[in-house]
């Protein structure tokens, strides 16, 4: 049974926002065009959006090489405890370093994912050796270097 409290999307709002999630970009009459409603109701809606967290933010996508980032690193970490102090303090510490795009706990042979960009494998060694394994609980981490990058950041299937 749903809860009643829980906010609907009907399809002029999810047009709005499969739109945003093609391109950010859009104006707020280019917008309302793909939605097929005015532009007061689309301003209206989107705000709505963002105010109920639908839309967490609105960012450019930077190409990694162009910046000099052309190296992607996944990171398996396991702690030695699994415990919410443990946890909270791995956490507290991974998402002070700018080279980690994502941290995820999961579940399976690893307590976290990391998604790491670097310059190249010099760059990521040197990251290893003064601040992954540095990171507190860190029992051991198992890297993969990415080869190829077939799909990455993909929008969401809605």
């Amino acid at each position: 049974m749903e809860d009643s409290s829980t906010p609907v999307l009907d399809r002029i709002d999810l047009k709005i926002l499969r739109a945003l999630q093609a391109d950010g970009r859009l104006t707020n009459a280019e917008l309302a065009s793909r939605a097929s409603v005015s532009a007061a109701t689309c301003h209206r809606r989107t705000q709505r959006l963002f105010d109920e967290g639908y839309i967490t933010g609105v960012r450019a996508e930077v190409a990694p090489e162009a910046v000099g980032l052309g190296a992607l690193v996944l990171v398996g970490v396991v702690l030695d405890r699994s415990t919410p102090e443990s946890f909270a303090a791995f956490e507290g510490a991974a998402v002070q370093i700018k080279d980690v795009l994502d941290c995820h706990l999961v579940a399976g042979d690893f307590d976290y994912l990391l998604k790491i960009r670097v310059r190249d494998i010099a760059d990521f060694n040197k990251l290893h050796g003064q601040k992954l394994i540095a990171l507190p609980g860190v029992r051991q981490t198992r890297t993969f270097f990415v080869m190829k990058e077939v799909k990455d950041n993909g929008r969401l299937p809605f």
